[in-house]
């Protein structure tokens, strides 16, 4: 599948069929396409909770409002982002640049978060929300259904233990649909969503 049709066909789904399972290899080879999403200075912020166990499933359904997908569906993510991942051994993010490379941009890194932490968060959130998409668009190239939701953040993060340097980006349900999406409620035009310019 290409990308354009991942993206044509990408819908959120509500209603998961329950017996479909997912293998342990294709979670890991959603997370490996995952990784390879842009991130703010290559920090690669995001964190990935999967949720297996049917007493956590249970929990974190009363997060989501009962909705049917995370106690339905094939595979649960949270997706988090790490805070402070810029200060987390940094050198990682450039191990294979030109040393010249990695210094000047762990410096880069390093200066412009220090002491700044609503952009801290505002670029994590971006990075994962990418990474977000990323999960999605490759679950449906695997012939996967995907639906992202919001939660009660705080009942979730106190299900998972989510470390105080941690935040919540989004839920992320995965699996087969038992029906067809019906069509698309309703799409903006171009020029309803493009701006030249300026407003």
């Amino acid at each position: 599948m290409n990308v354009s049709d991942a993206i044509q066909r990408r819908r959120s789904v509500s209603l998961f069929d329950p017996a479909y399972k997912i293998s342990d290899a294709e979670v890991r080879e959603l997370v490996e396409a995952a990784n390879l999403s842009p991130s703010a200075f290559n920090i690669q912020h995001w964190r990935f909770v999967w949720l297996r166990d049917p007493a956590v499933l249970g929990q974190a359904s009363e997060a989501v409002w009962f909705q049917p997908q995370v106690t339905d569906a094939a595979l649960v993510l949270l997706v988090c982002l790490d805070l402070k991942a810029w200060q987390k051994s940094p050198e990682r993010y450039w191990a294979n640049a030109p040393a010249e490379v990695a210094k000047h941009m762990i410096d880069n890194t390093l200066q412009t978060y220090a002491d700044n932490p609503q952009l801290e968060r505002d670029e994590a959130m971006r990075s994962a929300s990418m990474a977000a998409m990323t999960l999605m668009l490759k679950a449906q190239d695997m012939g996967l259904e995907s639906c992202a939701m919001a939660c009660d953040e705080q009942r979730m993060a106190d299900i998972v233990k989510l470390p105080e340097d941690h935040a919540l980006c989004m839920v992320i349900a995965f699996g087969r649909a038992l029906k067809p999406p019906y069509a698309r409620p309703g799409l903006l035009s171009v020029e309803d969503v493009l701006v030249t310019d300026s407003f």
